[in-house]
Parts: structure tokens; C-alpha cells; sequence
């Protein structure tokens, strides 16, 4: 299929300043923190190398690399890496891939399908299941492959146990039917894979949603004065933000 991004009027959408902010949430039980994102206002992007090709591996030197006049604002670790980490599935970095899409199943969570892309365009995003970006990829000017889905047009991922003993910090992505509001978010306390899948769907309200990790799991959020700390990540996700001159 060709991928549509329906126009919604502005009287349909959640306000601008709805839509820039991290906040912590109860839901079933447990505590999770969720930063809305309004693509219309913010500059998502992902990060992984400087300007040398060395991986930045941490959300202080993804800050480093942007240069004066801008800083990063909220971000998370996206998606699961091998030990040099490098990306282990699709990474696509402002409109440059530099590895291909797995579409095979395989072992761990990653190949646990049906896994997915989160696709961010020109002031869209998407989270596709692999092989339906396989066979029709969409226009992303990033792009981070991970698994499982979360969320599947509504339905959580077919492998999820109501009361599976897996129980990890974890971080994902999120996307609402606009393309327009991405929700990023963590579980702040452990969980298992259907509890986080159903914040997704059942608290955020949204109907596609992608795993990006857990245990590495990790968010900066600098409007809670919170950037976790930990060993060096793999790919980043983050808006920048413009700093006014001789703000801070």
C-alpha cells in the first residue's frame, strides 16, 4: 500500500503545549513516565555516530554534537544494538541507512514477530510492521527497526502472557492514527511485555506501538531534571530543541 498521512483540522488535535512534555503516569499498578511529541512543533530525530563516525552512545554527547544554539530535549535509547553497538536491524539516520531491514525471525526479543520500524518523515511518523515496510517503505528520514510490536492496528502482539514472569524496565515508541503524535515512554518500575503493551494501547490511547528495549532502557527528560545514567547505548532518539540566545 502507499502510506497516507491524514490532515487533521485544528480544532481535532491536542494543544501544541500538550504535546511537548514528559510526565509520570500510574496505570494497572505500576508507574511509567510518557513524553508526548506534536511532530508539528518538534524536531525528532535520531542520532548514533559524531562527525568521525564514533558512536555517541549517550544522550550528554548527542547534546555535544549539536552545536551551539541548540540542545537535546527529551530522549530515550531506540532500539536494540550489538556490541559494538552498532544497530542490529533498519537504522536510517537523516535519509542514510547504514544497516538493512531483518525481516527473518530469529532469537530474543528483536526477532520475536512480528517486529516493527518506527519511520519518522516530514513532520509524520509511523510504527510498521517489518514486513509490510519491506514490501512498500515508506519515505522516512529516520528510521529504527526493533521488536516486538507492542500494538498491531489495535491488537497487542499475539505472543504476550496477561501474567508472563518477564518482568523488565522497558521503553518504547508510539504513534496515534494522524502520524502526527508520537508518544515516547518508560516503565519506571519493572513490567512485563503485556502490562507495557496495554499502556500503549489502553491508557495512551494509541494503536501501534514498538518495543526498543529493556533493562538498557533509559530516558532523559530534562522538564522532570531527570537523564538517566548507564552503561553506553547504541542508537538515540531525541528532539533538538533551539536555544534563545542567552537562554539556557
Amino acid at each position: 500500500m502507499r502510506w497516507l498521512f491524514p490532515i487533521l483540522a485544528a480544532c481535532c488535535l491536542a494543544p501544541a503545549a500538550a504535546l511537548a512534555e514528559c510526565a509520570p503516569a500510574r496505570f494497572d499498578g505500576a508507574d511509567f513516565t510518557a513524553c508526548e511529541i506534536d511532530l508539528a512543533e518538534a524536531d525528532l530525530r535520531l542520532f548514533l555516530r559524531n562527525a568521525d563516525g564514533a558512536i555517541l552512545g549517550s544522550f550528554a554527547r548527542v547534546e555535544g554534537s549539536l552545536g551551539p544554539g541548540r540542545r537535546l530535549g527529551m530522549a530515550m535509547n531506540a532500539g536494540m544494538f550489538h556490541d559494538n553497538r552498532a544497530p542490529v536491524g533498519l537504522y536510517v539516520e537523516d535519509g542514510r541507512q547504514e544497516m538493512r531491514i531483518v525481516t527473518s525471525d530469529g532469537p530474543g526479543n528483536f526477532g520475536l514477530l512480528p517486529n516493527g520500524v518506527f519511520c519518522v518523515g516530514d513532520g509524520w511518523a509511523l510504527v510498521v510492521e517489518s514486513r509490510a515496510f519491506a514490501a512498500d517503505p515508506p519515505a522516512c528520514v529516520h528510521a529504527t527497526q526493533s521488536g516486538p510490536m507492542l500494538v498491531i492496528d489495535g491488537a497487542l502482539h499475539p505472543r504476550f502472557i496477561p501474567h508472563g514472569s518477564s518482568r523488565n524496565i522497558r521503553n518504547g515508541v508510539g504513534v496515534d492514527a494522524s502520524g502526527r503524535r508520537v508518544v515516547l515512554a518508560i516503565s519506571d518500575e519493572p513490567v512485563n511485555f503485556h502490562h507495557f503493551a496495554r499502556f500503549f494501547r489502553d491508557h495512551l490511547g494509541l494503536d501501534n506501538a514498538l518495543y526498543l528495549d529493556g533493562r538498557v532502557s533509559r530516558l532523559h527528560a530534562p522538564g522532570l531534571n531527570r537523564s538517566d545514567l548507564g552503561f553506553p547505548l547504541g542508537p538515540i532518539l531525541g528532539t533538538v530543541v533551539d536555544v534563545p540566545a542567552g537562554g539556557g
